[in-house]
């Protein structure tokens, strides 16, 4: 403390440094903060250098408001809008790079799945910390940006004579940076925040527009009306079984240094496949999603609409359109859906798809570890499938199975064991302790790649390892991807083409899709055929109904 002539104590004032040195941070600040959401955007630190012009107009309007509380609550919602855009900015780069689509605002429920998925990878703990950590910065962002922005004005309102006059001077700077302009030979950023914040805007009336289009799509459904004694009749009298493999894209086939064992597993299955009398022909479908969403995936397989936003699955799932699944019901099969990744009821199972029958972890019984995202190994998902869901003879069967061991982090994996293994919970356990973390993997993108492909490969090895063990000259089996791994794995403008087979021992099945001209086997041709995976529905209701 100090005396004043009156002998009164006054605080000490800050050292002279201590403030410029706040002020050099704060006008840091301001200069490069609000160019973060273009920097994530283009995904080019090179963003940052730049005129930035939220911050320049902010300065402006401090410098002419005459009100204290009035800067107050412009320089916190100038904070505010700068960290929304940064924030929208990170999301739409994660959903680019993870599921090649831009974020829509309108789907923010979907974040909660990312967050699932996160659970699994890292486990709840970590998860949940990660969550806190980025509501803590967002929150101390706006703190500190809105504090820069005061400081500064304040500054200059203090130092600078004239406030119109640099008021004006700062407002030119604003003019030029919202057009694009150049000065001094450094690029002079358009207001990026502003411009996140407008292409989400963009996203979500886009994501409108495409709900309109998908309601004139049901209205017109070409099967809604058909006979239902009509559907399906090629294939009656026989159990049809399709099976979706997550995550198996294009890229598991035709990768580069990775997919060699992918490519020997369907070679050797195929082999095989051939010695049990089995025939299977295969071709390419465009998943409407990417890395992930694999609902979107199985909604578009099952109805014949293009879903490839939650807000569209949402509005299917409310509309009567009709289903594979309910289609082989209303044909008279009696129809399952085995999913595994499911730990409670699913309404939409019963609502929508209309499975006569649902089965989740809690109904399978299996009691061994949880491989990473998987909570089944999918080898004794088929062994439940035959042992008790195809053994009920009593009326053919028509299942949905979910074959999720290839899910990231693609760590731990479990591995293929003699028949007589499977329901022992021990040896999944040895296989569990031997796996490691997926914080050790992913530090290696190369080997991110070959844990992947050693992942379909298993998926792979225990769908054909099923097909030996059954002899059933009555089944149909259709496999097929859901979407392409994550961009880690495909790599940055990677195709949506996932694989699909039709395997059976029938050759009638295949004299009914001849028109389809997919080439045999199980190792998919490069130029073989490929359809929008919303084209499937009707092409294999025509080909296998009465006309």
């Amino acid at each position: 403390m100090t005396r004043d002539s009156g002998g009164k104590s006054s605080p000490r004032s800050a050292p002279p440094a201590l403030g410029w040195v706040a002020s050099a941070v704060a006008i840091l600040l301001l200069a490069l903060v609000p160019l973060l959401p273009r920097a994530l955007a283009d995904g080019d630190p090179a963003a940052l250098v730049g005129l930035p012009g939220e911050s320049i107009l902010v300065l402006a309007l401090l410098c002419l408001l005459p009100w204290r509380l009035a800067r107050g609550v412009l320089a916190t919602g100038f904070a505010i809008v700068v960290v929304v855009a940064i924030l929208l900015a990170g999301i739409d780069a994660g959903y680019r790079s993870a599921l090649d689509i831009p974020f829509d605002p309108l789907e923010w429920p979907q974040l909660g799945d990312a967050f699932g998925v996160l659970e699994g990878s890292v486990g709840a703990g970590a998860a949940r910390g990660v969550i806190v950590l980025l509501a803590l910065v967002a929150v101390g962002l706006v703190l500190v940006l809105s504090f820069a922005a005061l400081r500064v004005g304040t500054a200059l309102r203090r130092r600078v004579r004239g406030q119109t006059m640099i008021a004006a001077f700062i407002a030119a700077w604003t003019v030029i940076a919202l057009t694009g302009s150049q000065l001094a030979g450094q690029p002079a950023a358009p207001t990026a925040s502003v411009q996140a914040i407008g292409e989400s805007v963009d996203h979500a009336a886009d994501g409108l527009a495409a709900a309109a289009e998908l309601s004139r799509q049901i209205a017109t459904d070409p099967y809604r009306d058909a006979p239902r004694s009509d559907l399906l009749t090629a294939l009656q009298g026989k159990d049809v079984v399709f099976a979706f493999v997550e995550s198996y894209g294009r890229v598991a086939v035709e990768g580069d240094g990775f997919s060699d064992g992918v490519r020997q597993v369907l070679r050797d299955g195929e082999a095989q496949l051939r010695v049990d009398g089995y025939t299977s022909r295969t071709a390419f479908l465009t998943s409407p999603t990417f890395g992930g969403l694999s609902w979107l995936a199985h909604s578009t397989f099952h109805t014949g609409l293009w879903v490839d936003r939650q807000t569209l699955y949402s509005k299917v799932m409310r509309s009567g359109r009709l289903t594979l699944s309910a289609a082989f019901g209303e044909a008279g099969w009696r129809t399952v859906g085995v999913i595994p990744s499911n730990t409670e009821p699913w309404p939409l199972g019963a609502s929508f798809y209309r499975w006569d029958t649902m089965l989740d972890v809690n109904d399978l019984g299996y009691r061994g570890p949880r491989f990473g995202y998987a909570r089944v190994p999918d080898q004794y998902t088929w062994t439940y499938v035959d042992d008790q869901v195809l053994a009920d003879d009593s009326r053919p069967i028509m299942a949905e199975v979910d074959l999720v061991s290839s899910h990231s982090p693609w760590t731990p994996l479990p591995e293929l064991v003699p028949s007589s293994d499977v329901d022992d919970s021990s040896v999944y356990e040895a296989q569990f302790a031997r796996g490691e973390s997926a914080t050790e993997l992913w530090q290696d993108p190369e080997r991110v790649r070959r844990a992947y492909a050693a992942s379909i490969e298993y998926s792979l090895g225990a769908t054909f390892a099923f097909l030996h063990e059954r002899d059933d000259p009555d089944l149909v089996l259709v496999v097929l991807g859901d979407h392409q791994p994550m961009a880690a794995v495909s790599g940055r403008d990677a195709g949506h083409d996932v694989p699909i087979s039709i395997i059976a021992k029938d050759p009638a099945v295949f004299e009914s899709i001849e028109g389809w001209q997919w080439p045999d086997g199980m190792l998919p041709d490069a130029d073989a055929p490929v359809w929008p995976m919303s084209a499937f529905r009707d092409r294999f209701l025509d080909a296998f109904s009465a006309r």
